[in-house]
């Protein structure tokens, strides 16, 4: 499992028509939200955003935050408020958080609405277009934040297809978005939108990126992984620091004894290693393995 350091080119041909069809509807919007996974608000963010969405009023709503360190979301809401940009943390399937989102946008928008109510406009709707990319959790906040359960949400990347308004109280219309990624990105950010499933397993070898994970993991919240499988300490110091091997091999090792522990086993007893890949990713995307933040505020 060698690493090395390319560039991912992945785009399907819906996601440039999606990318021209945001565009053209921006004409129509007051406020733009862009929905980030409070674990990887980098790698969540589509660089393209911030220019297609120039001169338009920003919010930023951290979401999956009830799976992020709190302490590093805290951070990354001061980060974008330095920006100006009003900043949430938030929690599309609880609902956390959810009910101050329209409270933001009006605020945003109030010296609007007043100099038009002096020009004699009353009741003047807000259009409103959420931006994320796939599988950041849109149509859970949407489902949320309009109290509705009509739209259909899924644990796959790219589920939702169709566009569509919907109306948040009297005076606020919201445009949803497909999820769009961008043309090309670097392996890092790739290899964290697949560790929180952003982008389909298949981009990767699953097992380079539970290998890439367990690694990460081992070098941050190596408790948090002991704690998890179950794993013997000593045992598994003792292979990371053996030097006959070569690092990829020792956290492959690993890797094998989670696989053992977690009985990913197939016939003659070898470890089965698309299994236990499976079930390392999974664990962290469910957050079985406590509150994590992949990427940190750099100052």
């Amino acid at each position: 499992m060698e690493e090395n350091k390319t560039n991912i080119n992945w785009y399907p041909g819906h996601m440039a028509k999606t990318r021209r069809q945001i565009s053209e509807d921006l004409k129509l919007i007051d406020v733009v939200i862009e929905l980030l996974d409070a674990r990887i608000p980098v790698s969540s963010q589509n660089p393209d955003i911030a220019g297609m969405t120039n001169g338009k009023k920003r919010i930023v709503l951290l979401n999956k935050a009830d799976l992020a360190d709190k302490l590093e979301t805290k951070k990354w809401i001061e980060f974008f408020e330095k920006k100006g940009i009003p900043c949430l943390d938030v929690d599309s399937n609880s609902g956390r958080g959810v009910d101050k989102v329209n409270r933001v946008i009006e605020s945003l928008m109030k010296d609007e609405i007043e100099k038009k109510r002096a020009r004699g406009i009353i009741n003047k709707t807000i259009r409103v277009m959420i931006l994320g990319i796939p599988n950041v959790g849109k149509s859970s906040f949407i489902n949320r934040v309009s109290k509705k359960t009509s739209m259909v949400v899924g644990n796959k990347p790219g589920v939702t297809r169709q566009k569509q308004w919907i109306r948040l109280g009297s005076n606020i219309e919201l445009l949803d978005t497909p999820g769009v990624l961008w043309p090309k990105f670097e392996e890092e950010i790739g290899l964290n939108l697949a560790y929180t499933g952003s982008i389909k397993d298949d981009i990767f070898d699953r097992v380079e990126i539970a290998y890439s994970f367990t690694k990460y993991m081992i070098n941050n919240y190596f408790d948090r992984l002991i704690d998890r499988y179950g794993l013997d300490e000593s045992s598994v110091k003792s292979v990371l620091s053996d030097e006959r091997f070569m690092e990829n091999e020792r956290i492959y090792e690993v890797m094998k004894m989670i696989g053992k522990r977690r009985g990913a086993i197939v016939s003659g007893g070898e470890v089965d290693d698309e299994k236990v890949s499976r079930i390392i990713l999974d664990d962290f995307r469910s957050g079985k393995f406590g509150e994590i933040t992949l990427e940190k505020v750099v100052i």
